[in-house]
Protein backbone atom coordinates (compact mmCIF):
# COMPACT_ATOMS: atom_id res chain seq x y z
CA UNK A 1 0.00 0.00 0.00
CA UNK A 2 1.38 3.52 -0.89
CA UNK A 3 1.08 6.47 0.76
CA UNK A 4 -1.40 7.76 -1.76
CA UNK A 5 -3.50 5.08 -1.08
CA UNK A 6 -3.98 5.89 2.98
CA UNK A 7 -4.47 9.14 1.92
CA UNK A 8 -7.02 8.19 -0.76
CA UNK A 9 -8.49 5.84 2.24
CA UNK A 10 -8.56 8.20 5.13
CA UNK A 11 -9.77 10.83 2.84
CA UNK A 12 -12.85 8.40 1.88
CA UNK A 13 -13.79 7.44 5.44
CA UNK A 14 -13.95 11.38 6.42
CA UNK A 15 -16.30 11.51 3.46
CA UNK A 16 -18.52 8.65 4.65
CA UNK A 17 -18.77 9.75 8.03
CA UNK A 18 -19.63 13.52 6.07
CA UNK A 19 -22.25 11.94 4.52
CA UNK A 20 -23.80 9.78 7.36
CA UNK A 21 -24.09 12.73 9.64
CA UNK A 22 -26.08 14.71 6.48
CA UNK A 23 -28.68 11.77 6.15
CA UNK A 24 -29.16 11.56 9.85
CA UNK A 25 -30.17 14.98 9.09
CA UNK A 26 -32.28 14.64 6.77
CA UNK A 27 -33.45 11.85 8.14
CA UNK A 28 -35.16 13.82 11.11
CA UNK A 29 -36.50 16.15 9.28
CA UNK A 30 -38.76 13.10 7.12
CA UNK A 31 -41.79 12.65 9.37
CA UNK A 32 -42.99 9.30 10.15
CA UNK A 33 -39.21 7.87 9.39
CA UNK A 34 -39.05 4.07 10.24
CA UNK A 35 -36.38 3.74 13.00
CA UNK A 36 -36.23 0.26 13.07
CA UNK A 37 -35.05 0.09 9.11
CA UNK A 38 -32.11 -1.38 8.73
CA UNK A 39 -30.29 1.08 6.99
CA UNK A 40 -31.62 3.67 9.48
CA UNK A 41 -30.31 1.96 12.47
CA UNK A 42 -26.98 1.74 10.49
CA UNK A 43 -26.84 5.41 10.13
CA UNK A 44 -27.62 5.96 13.84
CA UNK A 45 -25.21 3.35 15.19
CA UNK A 46 -22.51 4.99 13.53
CA UNK A 47 -23.22 8.71 13.78
CA UNK A 48 -24.42 8.58 17.44
CA UNK A 49 -21.31 7.73 19.46
CA UNK A 50 -20.39 10.84 17.42
CA UNK A 51 -23.07 13.68 18.19
CA UNK A 52 -23.73 12.10 21.48
CA UNK A 53 -20.69 13.74 23.21
CA UNK A 54 -21.24 16.52 21.15
CA UNK A 55 -24.81 17.11 22.38
CA UNK A 56 -24.14 16.68 25.96
CA UNK A 57 -21.77 19.75 25.70
CA UNK A 58 -23.73 22.33 23.09
CA UNK A 59 -27.19 23.00 23.78
CA UNK A 60 -30.40 23.30 21.25
CA UNK A 61 -31.11 26.51 20.02
CA UNK A 62 -34.95 26.87 19.92
CA UNK A 63 -35.04 23.19 19.43
CA UNK A 64 -32.41 23.44 16.95
CA UNK A 65 -30.03 20.65 17.28
CA UNK A 66 -26.41 22.18 16.41
CA UNK A 67 -24.29 19.00 17.29
CA UNK A 68 -24.21 17.54 13.42
CA UNK A 69 -22.73 20.71 12.46
CA UNK A 70 -20.20 21.18 15.11
CA UNK A 71 -19.91 17.46 14.28
CA UNK A 72 -18.76 17.78 10.60
CA UNK A 73 -16.60 20.81 11.44
CA UNK A 74 -14.51 18.49 14.27
CA UNK A 75 -14.05 16.12 11.82
CA UNK A 76 -12.90 18.65 9.08
CA UNK A 77 -10.20 19.97 11.52
CA UNK A 78 -9.69 16.33 12.69
CA UNK A 79 -8.68 15.13 8.80
CA UNK A 80 -6.55 18.16 8.41
CA UNK A 81 -4.25 17.17 11.56
CA UNK A 82 -4.31 13.38 10.33
CA UNK A 83 -3.73 14.50 6.71
CA UNK A 84 -0.47 16.68 7.68
CA UNK A 85 0.71 14.16 10.10
CA UNK A 86 0.33 11.63 6.86
CA UNK A 87 1.78 14.10 4.58
CA UNK A 88 5.17 14.52 6.95
CA UNK A 89 5.37 10.96 7.68
CA UNK A 90 4.69 9.33 4.14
Amino acid sequence: MTGVDIFYIVDRLFLLVYVLLIVRVVLSWVPNVNYSHPVVQFVHRVTSPILDPIRRVVPSMGGLDLSPLVAILLLQLIRQVIMELLRRTL
